[in-house]
């Protein structure tokens, strides 16, 4: 089949190089974000499909918004025969979804209709999930509410990050969305609605989301620092100051006895007083520095006994 690829982010790069390499479709094009400022210098930068795209010869198309003429008229012209779509990072308009005779497919890295939105990955760590996935949809103007064709299952480690877990998932689901496009082109797959159970919703994660209280459960503190490395990155401040935080590690029940927020800094490493066990800090981030062992912080720092963070 005649493709239109539509991502941005490095999670869909799997995707594109899939069907760059596969014998049966033809990626005739690649729809991606504007080229957005970046690092020190601001300096505009492809998004990593688009690169991938240059490196392919692939013509790439960057409208500000899907819904312009223009794009729309280029669409026509490509006269895709589908149009696989991961993490693209805009809604497409009835008009665009349209146009290709076998619709827009959407690799959506979670178990549908479980976290519709966003930020799957993170919500089924944060919430402690033991499964996850991904899921192909064919897209509609609801969110991540079109029926589906396939799934692949993954198992949430107890150390996963969401980084470390949507690198799994992406190249999981980098093998399902070819199966599933080569299945559209046989006539062997139908896509079949969502049931009407089990929704819930994953929204964009903000800074102020990933602010950790060390009022919280152990467990719970665990799991929404896992879900935010590397981004936005947890937090939490010390002296007034933001202290950015790496994954940490419960203590056994009884090991440690700290008051929520209370550090308590050994030899070889810096506890947390949590509202249940304390949990030892990996990496820290202070403000305009990179990102250092707790200990070698807290030396550094001179933290007295009875500091908190809060």
């Amino acid at each position: 089949m005649r493709l239109l690829f539509a991502g941005t982010p490095d999670p869909a790069v799997p995707s594109l190089r899939a069907l760059l390499d596969s014998p049966r479709h033809e990626v005739v094009a690649v729809l991606t974000r504007p080229d957005a400022p970046s690092g020190r210098g601001r300096r505009l930068t492809r998004s990593p499909v688009g690169a991938l795209a240059d490196e392919a010869g692939v013509p790439v198309l960057t409208p500000a918004k899907p819904s312009e003429p223009d794009f729309l008229a280029a669409l026509h012209e490509l006269a895709p025969d589908c149009a696989p779509v991961v993490a693209y990072g805009a809604l497409l308009p009835r008009p665009v979804l349209d146009v290709p005779a076998h619709g827009w497919v959407n690799l959506h890295f979670s178990l549908l209709p479980a976290w519709r939105g966003a930020a799957p990955v993170q919500a089924a760590i944060r919430h402690g999930d033991d499964v996850t996935g991904a899921t192909t949809f064919r897209l509609e103007e609801g969110m991540d509410t079109g029926p589906t064709y396939g799934v692949v299952t993954e198992s949430i480690g107890a150390c996963d990050t969401a980084g470390a877990l949507l690198a799994r998932l992406a190249d999981s689901g980098a093998a399902l969305l070819s199966a599933t496009l080569d299945g559209i082109e046989d006539g062997t797959v139908q896509a079949v609605p969502q049931p009407a159970e089990g929704v819930s919703t994953a929204p964009k994660v903000t800074p102020a989301d990933a602010r950790v209280d060390p009022g919280t459960p152990a467990a719970a503190l665990d799991r929404l620092v896992r879900s935010v490395t590397p981004e936005p990155g947890a937090w939490c401040e010390f002296r007034a100051e933001r202290l950015g935080l790496g994954p940490v590690r419960p203590l056994r029940t009884g090991e440690v006895e700290l008051a929520a927020g209370e550090l308590r800094v050994e030899r070889r490493r810096v506890l947390l007083g949590t509202a249940t066990v304390p949990v030892e800090l990996g990496e820290v981030k202070p403000v305009g520095k990179r990102l250092i062992p707790a200990p070698d912080w807290a030396r550094g720092a001179r933290i007295e006994a009875g500091e908190y963070l809060t």
